[in-house]
């Protein structure tokens, strides 16, 4: 990339001067009469050295002259002693150039090749509803795995679901205990997983109501545990396989496919067995439970419970047999666990845990908390008085999308149903995404589809837009070429070669919303291009129009698909 280039040249006119700095940074200047790069080492040098700043950016820029690369057209010094690099129309007429022959290809990089990555993310449980900070996680866990993926790495997703435990013993009370409400095996989907919610919530209440039948949940929690009553056994089995179904096809509008799936049951035993192993050593006794005292190793953290008074693991114990059990299904060189945030602490306590058991697990795991999802109107339920869940959203913002969408005539009912999902999804996606993932959300679902910028549907709508252009064209049998360019360098082409820049960035910070705060950048300079230019018609200007117009359709894609969001081919 030309600012490694740019990196080199700095480092070796300072090299020449006898100066030197730890980090060479580059910015691009936010008005792009100040360049396409600009350097503050004059700054840093100065400070360290006792020099004027603006005398000595003056003197690195005189080095840089001598040797200056071949894709820079002009150097020059700004205010205190910033250096700022112009780029030639060569370079730019190069990238445009680069990008159509990389297609799908545009963005990625290889620094992660040869590399084994999982990513763990959204875990929602059976029985249960998918909520809100399942819908988050979900979204900000598949655009992470395809970032990872554009660098090169081998990319495996997984989901760790709570398949065992209180709540799903509340649930088959629930069942065993409305058999006569139960769907048949061949009632549609949506019926058997409100009739689990139903059960659930019958269990729920019943078990704060009554001794008794707090009681008799216990005893069927057990047997879930020891797979003791083929009755119980029965009716788990069916709330789990229909639970589990459920949640495939939420997966599948939401565009994720899993590649492991990691039950909580399958991990209890080896949770059990390394606690136990290790107490003493790491864990310590206490009243019947055994626990572990974090803050001697961090004054910050604090103790928990690994195994309750009972003999049971419970989730940090589970967690710790989780690493390993990941590990040995597929031996990843990094583990990218993504949550929510109010476990944060709890995650910094077995992060502790597992760096005294599983050192070499733990130095290959990175836990990326998220934030909390809250609308606008302060309400968390419909009119209805339920609580408005994560599943209940994403359908909310497909009907929001049918609702503003537009269609020519002539278009089936099938292709309707595919544009207004993958736009409900989009504008969703890029309310979730657009801000650090550690930060709280306040979606607003009518600003989520604004056309007018910041939302999904308008960077879909610049890329459907470039793409009809393109169509046009083809029809009009008008061909692209990527020749020497006459006219003066536009925003979108100072814009378009910074793709790949952005996507390490969002690799070295796990931040998806490095992406769209650029391709909004893009869609918004390719809308104004569009405006005040005649793309086609326009004589030996059209060849190169079309090819800087080809050129944003393939980064504005790439651009939405690193997100997990779809480009419909019309809108």
């Amino acid at each position: 990339m030309v600012n490694d280039v740019l990196k080199g040249a700095i480092k070796e006119a300072l090299k020449r001067l006898s100066l030197g700095v730890a980090v060479i940074e580059l910015e691009h200047p936010t008005d792009f009469a100040h360049g396409d790069y600009s350097s503050n080492v004059a700054l840093l040098c100065g400070k360290s050295a006792g020099e004027d700043s603006r005398a000595l950016a003056e003197r690195i820029t005189a080095e840089l002259q001598k040797n200056k690369p071949a894709d820079v057209e002009k150097i020059e010094v700004a205010g205190p002693g910033f250096i700022n690099f112009h780029l030639s129309r060569g370079f730019f007429v190069g990238s445009i150039r680069e990008i159509i022959s990389k297609g799908d290809a545009w963005g990625r990089n290889e620094t992660l090749a040869g590399k084994k990555v999982m990513v763990e993310y959204t875990d929602p449980n059976p029985f249960k509803v998918f909520h809100i900070g399942h819908l988050m996680s979900n979204a900000i866990g598949e655009a992470l795995s395809r970032v990872i993926e554009f660098s090169g790495a081998e990319v495996k997703r997984a989901n760790y679901f709570g398949d065992v435990g209180l709540h799903i013993a509340k649930a088959v009370w629930g069942m065993h205990n409305s058999k006569d409400r139960m769907p048949r095996e061949d009632a549609p989907l949506e019926e058997k997983t409100r009739y689990l919610g139903e059960a659930y919530a019958l269990g729920s209440n019943k078990y704060d109501a009554d001794e008794d039948v707090q009681n008799a949940i216990k005893e069927i929690n057990k047997k879930i545990y020891d797979k003791s009553d083929e009755e119980t056994n029965a009716l788990y089995k069916k709330g789990r396989e229909w639970s589990l179904d459920h949640f495939e096809t939420i997966y599948e509008k939401l565009g994720t496919k899993f590649d492991y799936y990691f039950p909580e049951s399958e991990v209890g035993e080896l949770a059990r067995r390394v606690v136990k192993e290790n107490v003493g050593a790491v864990f310590e006794e206490s009243e019947g439970a055994i626990v572990f005292h974090a803050e001697k190793y961090d004054e910050k953290l604090h103790t928990r419970v690994f195994i309750t008074s009972q003999g049971l693991p419970i989730y940090e114990a589970k967690e710790l047999a989780l690493a390993k059990v990941k590990y040995d299904r597929y031996p990843y060189d990094l583990s990218v666990v993504v949550t929510g945030n109010e476990i944060e602490a709890y995650f910094k306590v077995l992060l502790t845990a597992l760096r005294l058991i599983f050192p070499d697990l733990a130095a290959k795991t990175v836990h990326k908390p998220h934030g909390m999802l809250r609308l606008a109107s302060g309400k968390m339920s419909s009119r209805t008085g339920n609580i408005i869940t994560g599943e209940s959203l994403l359908n909310d913002s497909i009907a929001l999308a049918e609702s503003k969408t537009k269609y020519d005539e002539g278009v089936s009912e099938k292709e309707k149903k595919e544009v207004t999902t993958k736009v409900g999804v989009a504008a969703l996606k890029y309310a979730i995404l657009k801000q650090a993932v550690g930060k709280n959300i306040t979606y607003d679902a009518e600003k989520s589809f604004s056309f007018e910028g910041d939302s999904g549907p308008y960077v879909q709508y610049a890329c459907v837009r470039a793409q009809s252009v393109l169509a046009k064209a083809d029809k009009e049998k008008i061909l692209l070429a990527v020749g020497a360019a006459s006219e003066s360098i536009t925003p979108v082409e100072r814009l378009l070669y910074q793709f790949p820049e952005v996507v390490t960035r969002a690799l070295e910070e796990y931040e998806p919303h490095h992406i769209i705060t650029y391709i909004t950048e893009l869609a918004a300079a390719f809308n104004s291009y569009y405006a005040n230019s005649h793309i086609l018609g326009e004589g030996d200007k059209t060849p190169y129009r079309l090819a800087l117009t080809q050129a944003v359709a393939i980064t504005l894609k790439n651009g939405l698909y690193l997100l997990g969001i779809e480009a419909p081919e019309r809108m």
